[in-house]
């Protein structure tokens, strides 16, 4: 394990003012976001909408690194060039989603376990040698009347330190990513409590398997009530509980923080990134972004509406936006 390298790519993929965009859809997710705007869901129409975001003109400036789907690592841009060199040329790092899928938890239609253990060891070698200096991999814990278990978010904690310890005796660095989902009737306190007991769990987990949390991210949900429950909180009270929640939980050792968007809309995703970097609180740890939606929503409704010129504009003034909200300088005036 190269511990200087990981601690450095990882620091860099948090640099001041960059985050990551998450790019790795599946074939079938990403093919039914293209239907929904009214385009045929191929694999080149899928490599087509993908490697214009990529040639967009410096984007490398809020975007440090992109994650990728299998599919979309083996792939070319629209020069010849494969895609994971097209991003190193302009010091962009290549990542990769690594899990496979979700399956229920023993039997239970409200658990899901994340699955991809089986020879991630020689995924992530020929991953490496592809290009790829970081993964990802997605735990997803769902609140309900009897759930989460905490058999199942142990359970998900383990596999996410297996992955992270091994993918870096690969070479990569692992983003971990337990998301707490946005829906259901939850208050914004249930998703504080159980977003504290998984963040807990999987650095409990990590300790346990020698995980070198400075070779490490973190992809945490925010704290947000339920899509169904009618009591929202402001974005103040998201940013100051997300904090909390993480200051409690999260060991000072990681380097950086980089939230998925979960649900949000775009311009709360970045309000909500914003407050927590103007807040007048001491952190260890760089708050940053692994958006995909939040990034990309309004890049497709351009891609299937507009031009190709168009769509990367609308991908770059998202970027931008979510730039300014790392340094704690976004407002809606600038929307």
């Amino acid at each position: 394990m190269d511990i200087t390298n990981l601690e450095k790519i990882a620091n860099n993929l948090v640099a001041p003012g960059k985050g990551i965009l998450a790019a790795d859809e599946s074939n079938g997710t990403m093919s039914k976001r293209l239907e929904a705007v009214g385009i045929e869901p191929s694999e080149e129409n899928r490599r087509k909408y993908r490697v214009n975001l990529f040639a967009s003109d410096n984007y490398e400036k809020a975007i440090s690194g992109i994650i990728l789907y299998d599919e979309t690592i083996r792939q070319k841009m629209d020069d010849g060039t494969d895609i994971p060199d097209a991003m190193i040329n302009r010091g962009v790092y290549p990542g990769i989603k690594v899990d496979t899928g979700t399956k229920e938890f023993e039997g239970r239609d409200d658990e899901k376990i994340t699955e991809g253990l089986d020879d991630l060891d020689i995924r992530c070698k020929e991953y490496f040698e592809i290009g790829a200096r970081f993964a990802k991999w997605r735990a997803v814990i769902s609140i309900g009347e009897d759930s989460p278990t905490d058999s199942c978010i142990r359970a998900n904690a383990q596999s996410l330190a297996k992955y992270a310890r091994i993918c870096q005796e690969q070479g990569l660095v692992p983003i971990i990513e337990p998301e707490v989902l946005m829906d259901g009737l939850h208050s914004a306190e249930k998703c504080m409590e159980v977003t504290s007991k998984v963040l807990r769990m999987t650095f409990e987990e990590c300790e346990k398997n020698g995980v070198h949390l400075p070779g490490t991210l973190l992809k945490p949900n925010m704290i947000i009530s339920g899509k169904m429950n009618k009591e929202k909180i402001s974005r103040d009270q998201v940013a100051e509980m997300t904090v909390r929640c993480l200051s409690e939980n999260v060991p000072s050792e990681i380097p950086g923080i980089v939230f998925l968007s979960g649900g949000q809309s775009d311009e709360d995703a970045t309000a909500h990134l914003d407050i927590m970097n103007k807040m007048d609180k001491k952190h260890p740890w760089e708050l940053s972004y692994s958006y995909g939606r939040a990034l990309q929503a309004s890049a497709l409704k351009q891609w299937a509406t507009g031009t190709p010129e168009s769509s990367q504009l609308a991908f770059l003034k998202r970027a931008e936006m979510n730039h300014k909200a790392r340094y704690g300088k976004w407002g809606m005036e600038l929307e």
